[in-house]
């Protein structure tokens, strides 16, 4: 403000002027008047701006749904990390940053989970760790094992479960009212749906797979088989179902659980089913896809030779790919318009013979072959009865 009133002085004065000339008198009060609209005025901006920024915070935290990492998909929360990391370091104490014999800090939490999320992530080299997380090579590649084996322990439960009854009638919803057909799609490898959750995955070295080893490794047909899975009640051209059917290609077992694609199809209504079959069976290959993307280490050459340690990997990978999902959709979210699913009634039986016919019962029912093409050629028909009532 002293340089203001320096500059104006100044600048009234004129030099030209004699001693016997009036100098013309310097209006103090104007100034003043000047700086404080001055001021108000940039009071008034600031206090402007102040509520533009307040009320786009206020937008912010009430928005509570923005895009996700899947298009089309909604993210319900973010601050899930810090909570999983505590389980994790809760799990195994190597997680929890110590003192050593002197009394100094060891490599903390952070450090030794943010090196094996940029190992899966990334696929980076354990010694390529070093440079930003001051991290040797033997201790970062002891952090991604432990890391990978704490996250199954922990988390393998809630997030590598069979589908429950609530879960087959989220699906069935999704089936009937989003134009798609069924259940989660199949291949040799894993179980998934539209949302790209994956339900089940089978790992094998490679070329050691097959449709039977795989099969019979999966556990959602051997809970059928003991008559433990949740039941799909849905209805095809008049006829009720209690069980649920699977997508898959032509080289599997012919399974009354399995419904396959037609080899070239003839017809309008045969080439409409396989077409809409064949799409649907896109979701697993998506779901691949979105995996790859997001931990590098699936898609490279294996890191261990130890099978277990290639197990923990995957199976760490399918659960944080199966976290970011429940993130980005909520499977708890309300189904309309559909009845719950009704409690199954078990009753108890002591008689290990009766309970032995029992499976082998379901394990036939399972493997029925003209139980397969019946289905099959039931959604033939149901799928050609909407197209056609569709288009008129």
């Amino acid at each position: 403000m002293n340089s203001h009133f320096q500059f104006h002085a100044s600048s009234s004065s004129s030099p030209s002027l004699s001693d016997n000339e009036d100098e013309t008198p310097i209006n103090w009060m104007d100034d003043f008047e000047n700086l404080d609209n001055t001021r108000n005025t940039i009071l008034n901006i600031v206090a402007q701006d102040q509520q533009l920024i307040a009320t786009y915070i206020i937008h912010e935290e009430q928005e509570v749904t923005h895009g996700g990492s899947i298009s089309g998909h909604i993210v319900i929360h973010r601050d899930r990390e810090i909570a999983d990391l505590d389980e994790v370091k809760n799990h195994d104490i190597y997680f929890t940053q110590r003192s050593d014999s002197v009394r100094c800090l060891e490599l903390s939490t952070i450090q030794k989970t943010t090196a094996a999320l940029r190992i899966l992530a990334y696929t980076l080299p354990a010694d390529a760790t070093d440079e930003y997380i001051k991290i040797g090579e033997s201790t970062a590649s002891q952090c991604m094992q432990r890391f990978c084996r704490a996250v199954v322990e922990v988390f393998a439960e809630r997030y590598l479960r069979s589908p429950t009854a609530n879960d087959v009638a989220r699906l069935l919803y999704i089936g009937q009212y989003a134009s798609r057909s069924g259940s989660p799609t199949i291949i040799l490898e894993a179980v998934t749906d539209y949302d790209l959750w994956i339900w089940h995955a089978y790992f094998g070295m490679l070329g050691s797979n097959n449709d039977i080893n795989v099969l019979v490794s999966s556990n959602l047909f051997s809970n059928i088989a003991q008559g433990i899975a949740p039941r799909a009640h849905y209805t095809i051209g008049g006829k009720e179902y209690d069980t649920g059917y699977y997508l898959a290609d032509r080289i599997y077992l012919k399974w009354s659980t399995i419904v396959q694609s037609i080899h070239d199809p003839h017809g309008p209504k045969k080439k409409y089913f396989a077409m809409k079959q064949e799409s649907c069976r896109k979701d697993v290959e998506r779901a691949f896809g979105v995996l790859q993307s997001r931990f590098a280490i699936v898609a490279s050459p294996a890191r261990s030779w130890k099978k277990h340690h290639l197990h923990d990997i995957m199976a760490a990978c399918i659960i944080m790919h199966n976290m970011i999902i429940e993130d980005e959709c909520d499977l708890n979210a309300s189904i309309e318009d559909m009845i719950e699913a009704p409690t199954l009634d078990v009753e108890m039986v002591v008689d290990e013979n009766i309970i032995f016919q029992e499976f082998i019962t379901r394990y036939k029912r399972i493997k029925d072959k003209d139980a397969h093409y019946a289905l099959r050629n039931a959604l033939i028909d149901h799928l050609w009865e909407e197209y056609s009532c569709s288009d008129v």
